[in-house]
């Protein structure tokens, strides 16, 4: 399934808060592989990893924020995952869902689960094996994010393993400035954004996107009940974070 080239930021004219709505949903598989740096390598690498934390029978992966079901569908493409692996994503925007939906059609009904919650209320999370949280944590209100954590730690069985990607901010203001620069940067030379489109989304974003520091998100983890977690990709202001339920 193909994704129409993201152009909105060309053709608001008029900064609005960023809403996962149809608009969106209809280029955003344009839109976050030109945004992420590396954003297939990391679903690639993320893929391998998930494998080594699904039991050999009925597994269970949970993707929060699951968007278009892209990183569903890699991990259910992956030569080693299990065949009766059971795949649920969840989101809070409907057309987000219908492009999972089309993308996800190769997983039999009987082992997709395709649920629209928001994710700052989600009071229940079924028992599973892995949880993937892919830029989704950023968009959650703050005071919910421990709330939302410790759910995904309860849920999670001995063992299993919550995967995080967030855009983050360095501990130096300085480094931060120059992460940012260096990030728009590489939106223009190799994602082809144009000054005006970065500056527009980044203001539609500003209040609907909160990036918290590496330690603070550790923090996070820890709070909710995590031992042992690590950083197994980084770049500039993007970090990848798993840890694991002992």
């Amino acid at each position: 399934m193909s994704s129409e080239k993201d152009t909105l930021f060309q053709q608001i004219e008029r900064t609005e808060d960023f809403v996962f709505d149809e608009r969106v949903a209809k280029v955003f598989d344009n839109m976050v592989s030109r945004s992420v740096p590396f954003y297939n390598e990391i679903q690639r690498l993320q893929s391998d990893l998930v494998i080594e934390f699904l039991p050999a029978e009925n597994a269970v992966i949970c993707d929060l924020g699951c968007s278009t079901g892209t990183t569903l569908a890699h991990i259910a493409q992956h030569a080693a995952c299990p065949e009766t692996t059971q795949f649920i994503g969840f989101d809070n925007s409907a057309a987000m869902l219908d492009k999972a939906k089309q993308k996800l059609v190769n997983i039999a009904a009987s082992q997709l689960q395709l649920v629209c919650a928001d994710l700052s209320t989600l009071n229940e999370i079924p028992p599973c094996h892995v949880v993937i949280l892919n830029w989704t944590l950023q968009f959650v209100r703050p005071i919910e994010r421990e709330y939302l954590l410790k759910h995904i730690y309860n849920a999670l069985q001995p063992g299993g393993a919550i995967f995080l990607s967030e855009k983050i901010l360095a501990n130096d203001a300085q480094l931060n400035r120059l992460y940012i620069d260096h990030y728009l940067e590489f939106k223009k030379s190799q994602s082809g954004y144009t000054d005006l489109e970065n500056q527009r989304k980044r203001e539609a974003l500003e209040n609907i996107l909160i990036p918290y520091k590496l330690e603070e998100n550790y923090a996070l983890l820890q709070r909710a009940g995590f031992t042992r977690m690590d950083t197994y990709f980084r770049w500039l202001n993007f970090a990848c974070l798993l840890a694991i339920k002992t």
